[in-house]
């Protein structure tokens, strides 16, 4: 055990605030916990360790019967004339293995015991088994000047016996100990039941996407986070797939209709609330169609919808959505988001970030990892490429003084005005890059990108035989930019089988290679 000689430590035990309770203030901090950890109903304590038995009165006082256990007998000389009159019995013993017979109790309470004991698992496993079912132990304990148990450790000695743990943390309530501490002080409710198969609530999100903006709601009325800004989300129910779910809620939420073909996996994030339990998170991206605007279907639960810049997203969200939608920005496709215990759901702009990134299997290696184009004046680039680029559903990447780039996945695209760049433009028809091609996924879709692209800075090339110009069984649109920079839109699906390229038409002729 310890060497500490309590019996010797008894005279002046009370002397701390924190242990004789003597100031009122103290008192009553202590008094308003143990109203939160211990039931409502009249129960059986058994306080071990309980020094000159100032929590045991105070339990005592909140209408429980308690059973109060030390080992050294000056200690329990004092609690027993401190609690005389109130019905508790102090006995002297190990509180390792307290003289209590086969009496069972609704709660043990020990604090600043376990962090004591020679082999506190085999003690924690006794001390369940003094419990009735539904039982619970409260644990006081801390780390003090570099001795003691952490939370972190003392949970992980919990967890074989139970799997309902709750932590408070303490340092911060300086009225439980007299004083401003900055060390680890906490405490652990752990109810007596046996740990079960794990389960999760799995959710979906919508990443609804407007160019290079997405959709956000922000809640009110729920109970939870409101105020606060999230993407339209909701649970998976019973006989659901997660893109039946998303479907659904997106309808009940913001009226959208989506179909599955309209959806695309973005991200799987497993999350836990501050004090939650954990949850898988699906995130899918659609985009925006103007013939099927989102409004809001629920205003008791939303106070308002707005569309934010992605990579210009606002701190007053919900931190582990903010986490998912900065996570999908920069192209990871699995997260973790663990809260602790003591952070906020809010986002905190300067606070620990949470998410972690696991990367994905397969060979890494010949996958596209960037293309870069150094381009003559940056700001116009910077304009024309990145609302096409937004367009195609890549999100901005990096940004720095002579450059931009925008990803999709893995890959991303480079626009870069370089100190070092020659005189002279782009000239596509000479060795070197010819242009860029981008699947669109439909002809639909490539007719509203040609219609806006003039706005942008593109212009159509090859207008007499659009969208035909790489051949009759190839629909596709190709621009060209103020800078003489060219891309192809193809709509439709990839080619199921690997074959040459299309016929493509040359500005002079249709027979010759098109420029």
């Amino acid at each position: 055990m310890t060497t500490i000689d309590w019996d010797s430590a008894a005279g002046s035990f009370d002397d701390e605030p924190d242990h004789g309770l003597l100031d009122p203030v103290v008192r009553h901090a202590w008094a308003q916990r143990l109203e939160t950890w211990l039931p409502r109903e009249r129960s059986e304590v058994l306080d071990l360790g309980c020094g000159t038995g100032s929590l045991a009165l105070l339990v005592a006082g909140q209408g429980h019967r308690v059973t109060a256990v030390d080992r050294s007998p000056r200690m329990v000389e004092q609690a027993r004339a401190k609690l005389a009159g109130t019905g508790t019995e102090v006995l002297i013993g190990d509180a390792a293995a307290p003289p209590v017979g086969k009496q069972r109790f609704d709660v043990i309470l020990a604090r600043h015991v376990v962090w004591l004991l020679p082999d506190p698992a085999a003690v924690l496993r006794h001390w369940f088994g003094l419990l009735r079912p539904g039982g619970r132990l409260v644990l006081v304990e801390g780390v003090w000047n570099g001795v003691g148990l952490s939370a972190r450790q003392l949970s992980a000695l919990l967890a074989p016996f139970t799997e309902r743990v709750h932590h408070e943390p303490l340092s911060g309530d300086r009225d439980l100990w007299g004083k401003d501490v900055d060390d680890e002080r906490y405490a652990l409710v752990a109810r007596a039941e046996p740990p079960r198969r794990h389960t999760e609530v799995v959710d979906v999100h919508l990443i609804l996407r407007r160019g290079p903006d997405v959709l956000l709601a922000r809640r009110a009325g729920t109970g939870y986070a409101d105020g606060l800004l999230h993407a339209p989300s909701g649970h998976v129910e019973d006989g659901e797939d997660v893109r039946e779910a998303v479907i659904r809620e997106t309808a009940e939420e913001i009226g959208v209709a989506l179909e599955p073909g309209d959806l695309r996996t973005a991200l799987v994030m497993q999350h836990r609330g501050p004090g939650g339990s954990p949850r898988t998170g699906w995130f899918f991206e659609a985009a925006y169609d103007p013939e099927r605007p989102p409004y809001n279907r629920e205003p008791d639960k939303c106070s308002e919808l707005a569309w934010f810049p992605l990579d210009a997203l606002p701190d007053d969200m919900v931190a582990y959505c903010r986490a998912g939608l900065d996570g999908y920005r920069t192209g990871e496709h699995f997260l973790i988001h663990w809260h602790e215990d003591g952070d906020t759901v809010a986002f905190e702009p300067r606070g620990t970030r949470r998410a972690v990134p696991l990367p994905a299997g397969g060979a890494r290696t010949g996958r596209l990892h960037h293309i870069e184009l150094w381009v003559p004046d940056l700001a116009a680039a910077a304009s024309g490429w990145g609302w096409l680029l937004g367009e195609l559903g890549h999100v901005p990447y990096q940004q720095w003084a002579h450059g931009r780039s925008w990803r999709r996945g893995d890959s991303y695209v480079v626009i870069e005005q370089s100190p070092d760049l020659v005189p002279g433009g782009h000239e596509r028809r000479r060795p070197g890059l010819n242009h860029l091609a981008f699947h669109v996924e439909d002809r639909a879709r490539l007719d509203a990108l040609v219609a806006r692209a003039p706005e942008h800075g593109w212009r159509l090339l090859f207008g007499d035989r659009h969208p035909r110009a790489g051949g009759d069984g190839h629909v596709a649109a190709y621009l060209e930019d103020t800078a003489g920079y060219e891309v192809e839109l193809v709509a439709g699906a990839a080619p199921t089988r690997p074959g040459p390229p299309a016929p493509a038409p040359h500005t002079d002729g249709w027979a010759r290679r098109r420029d």
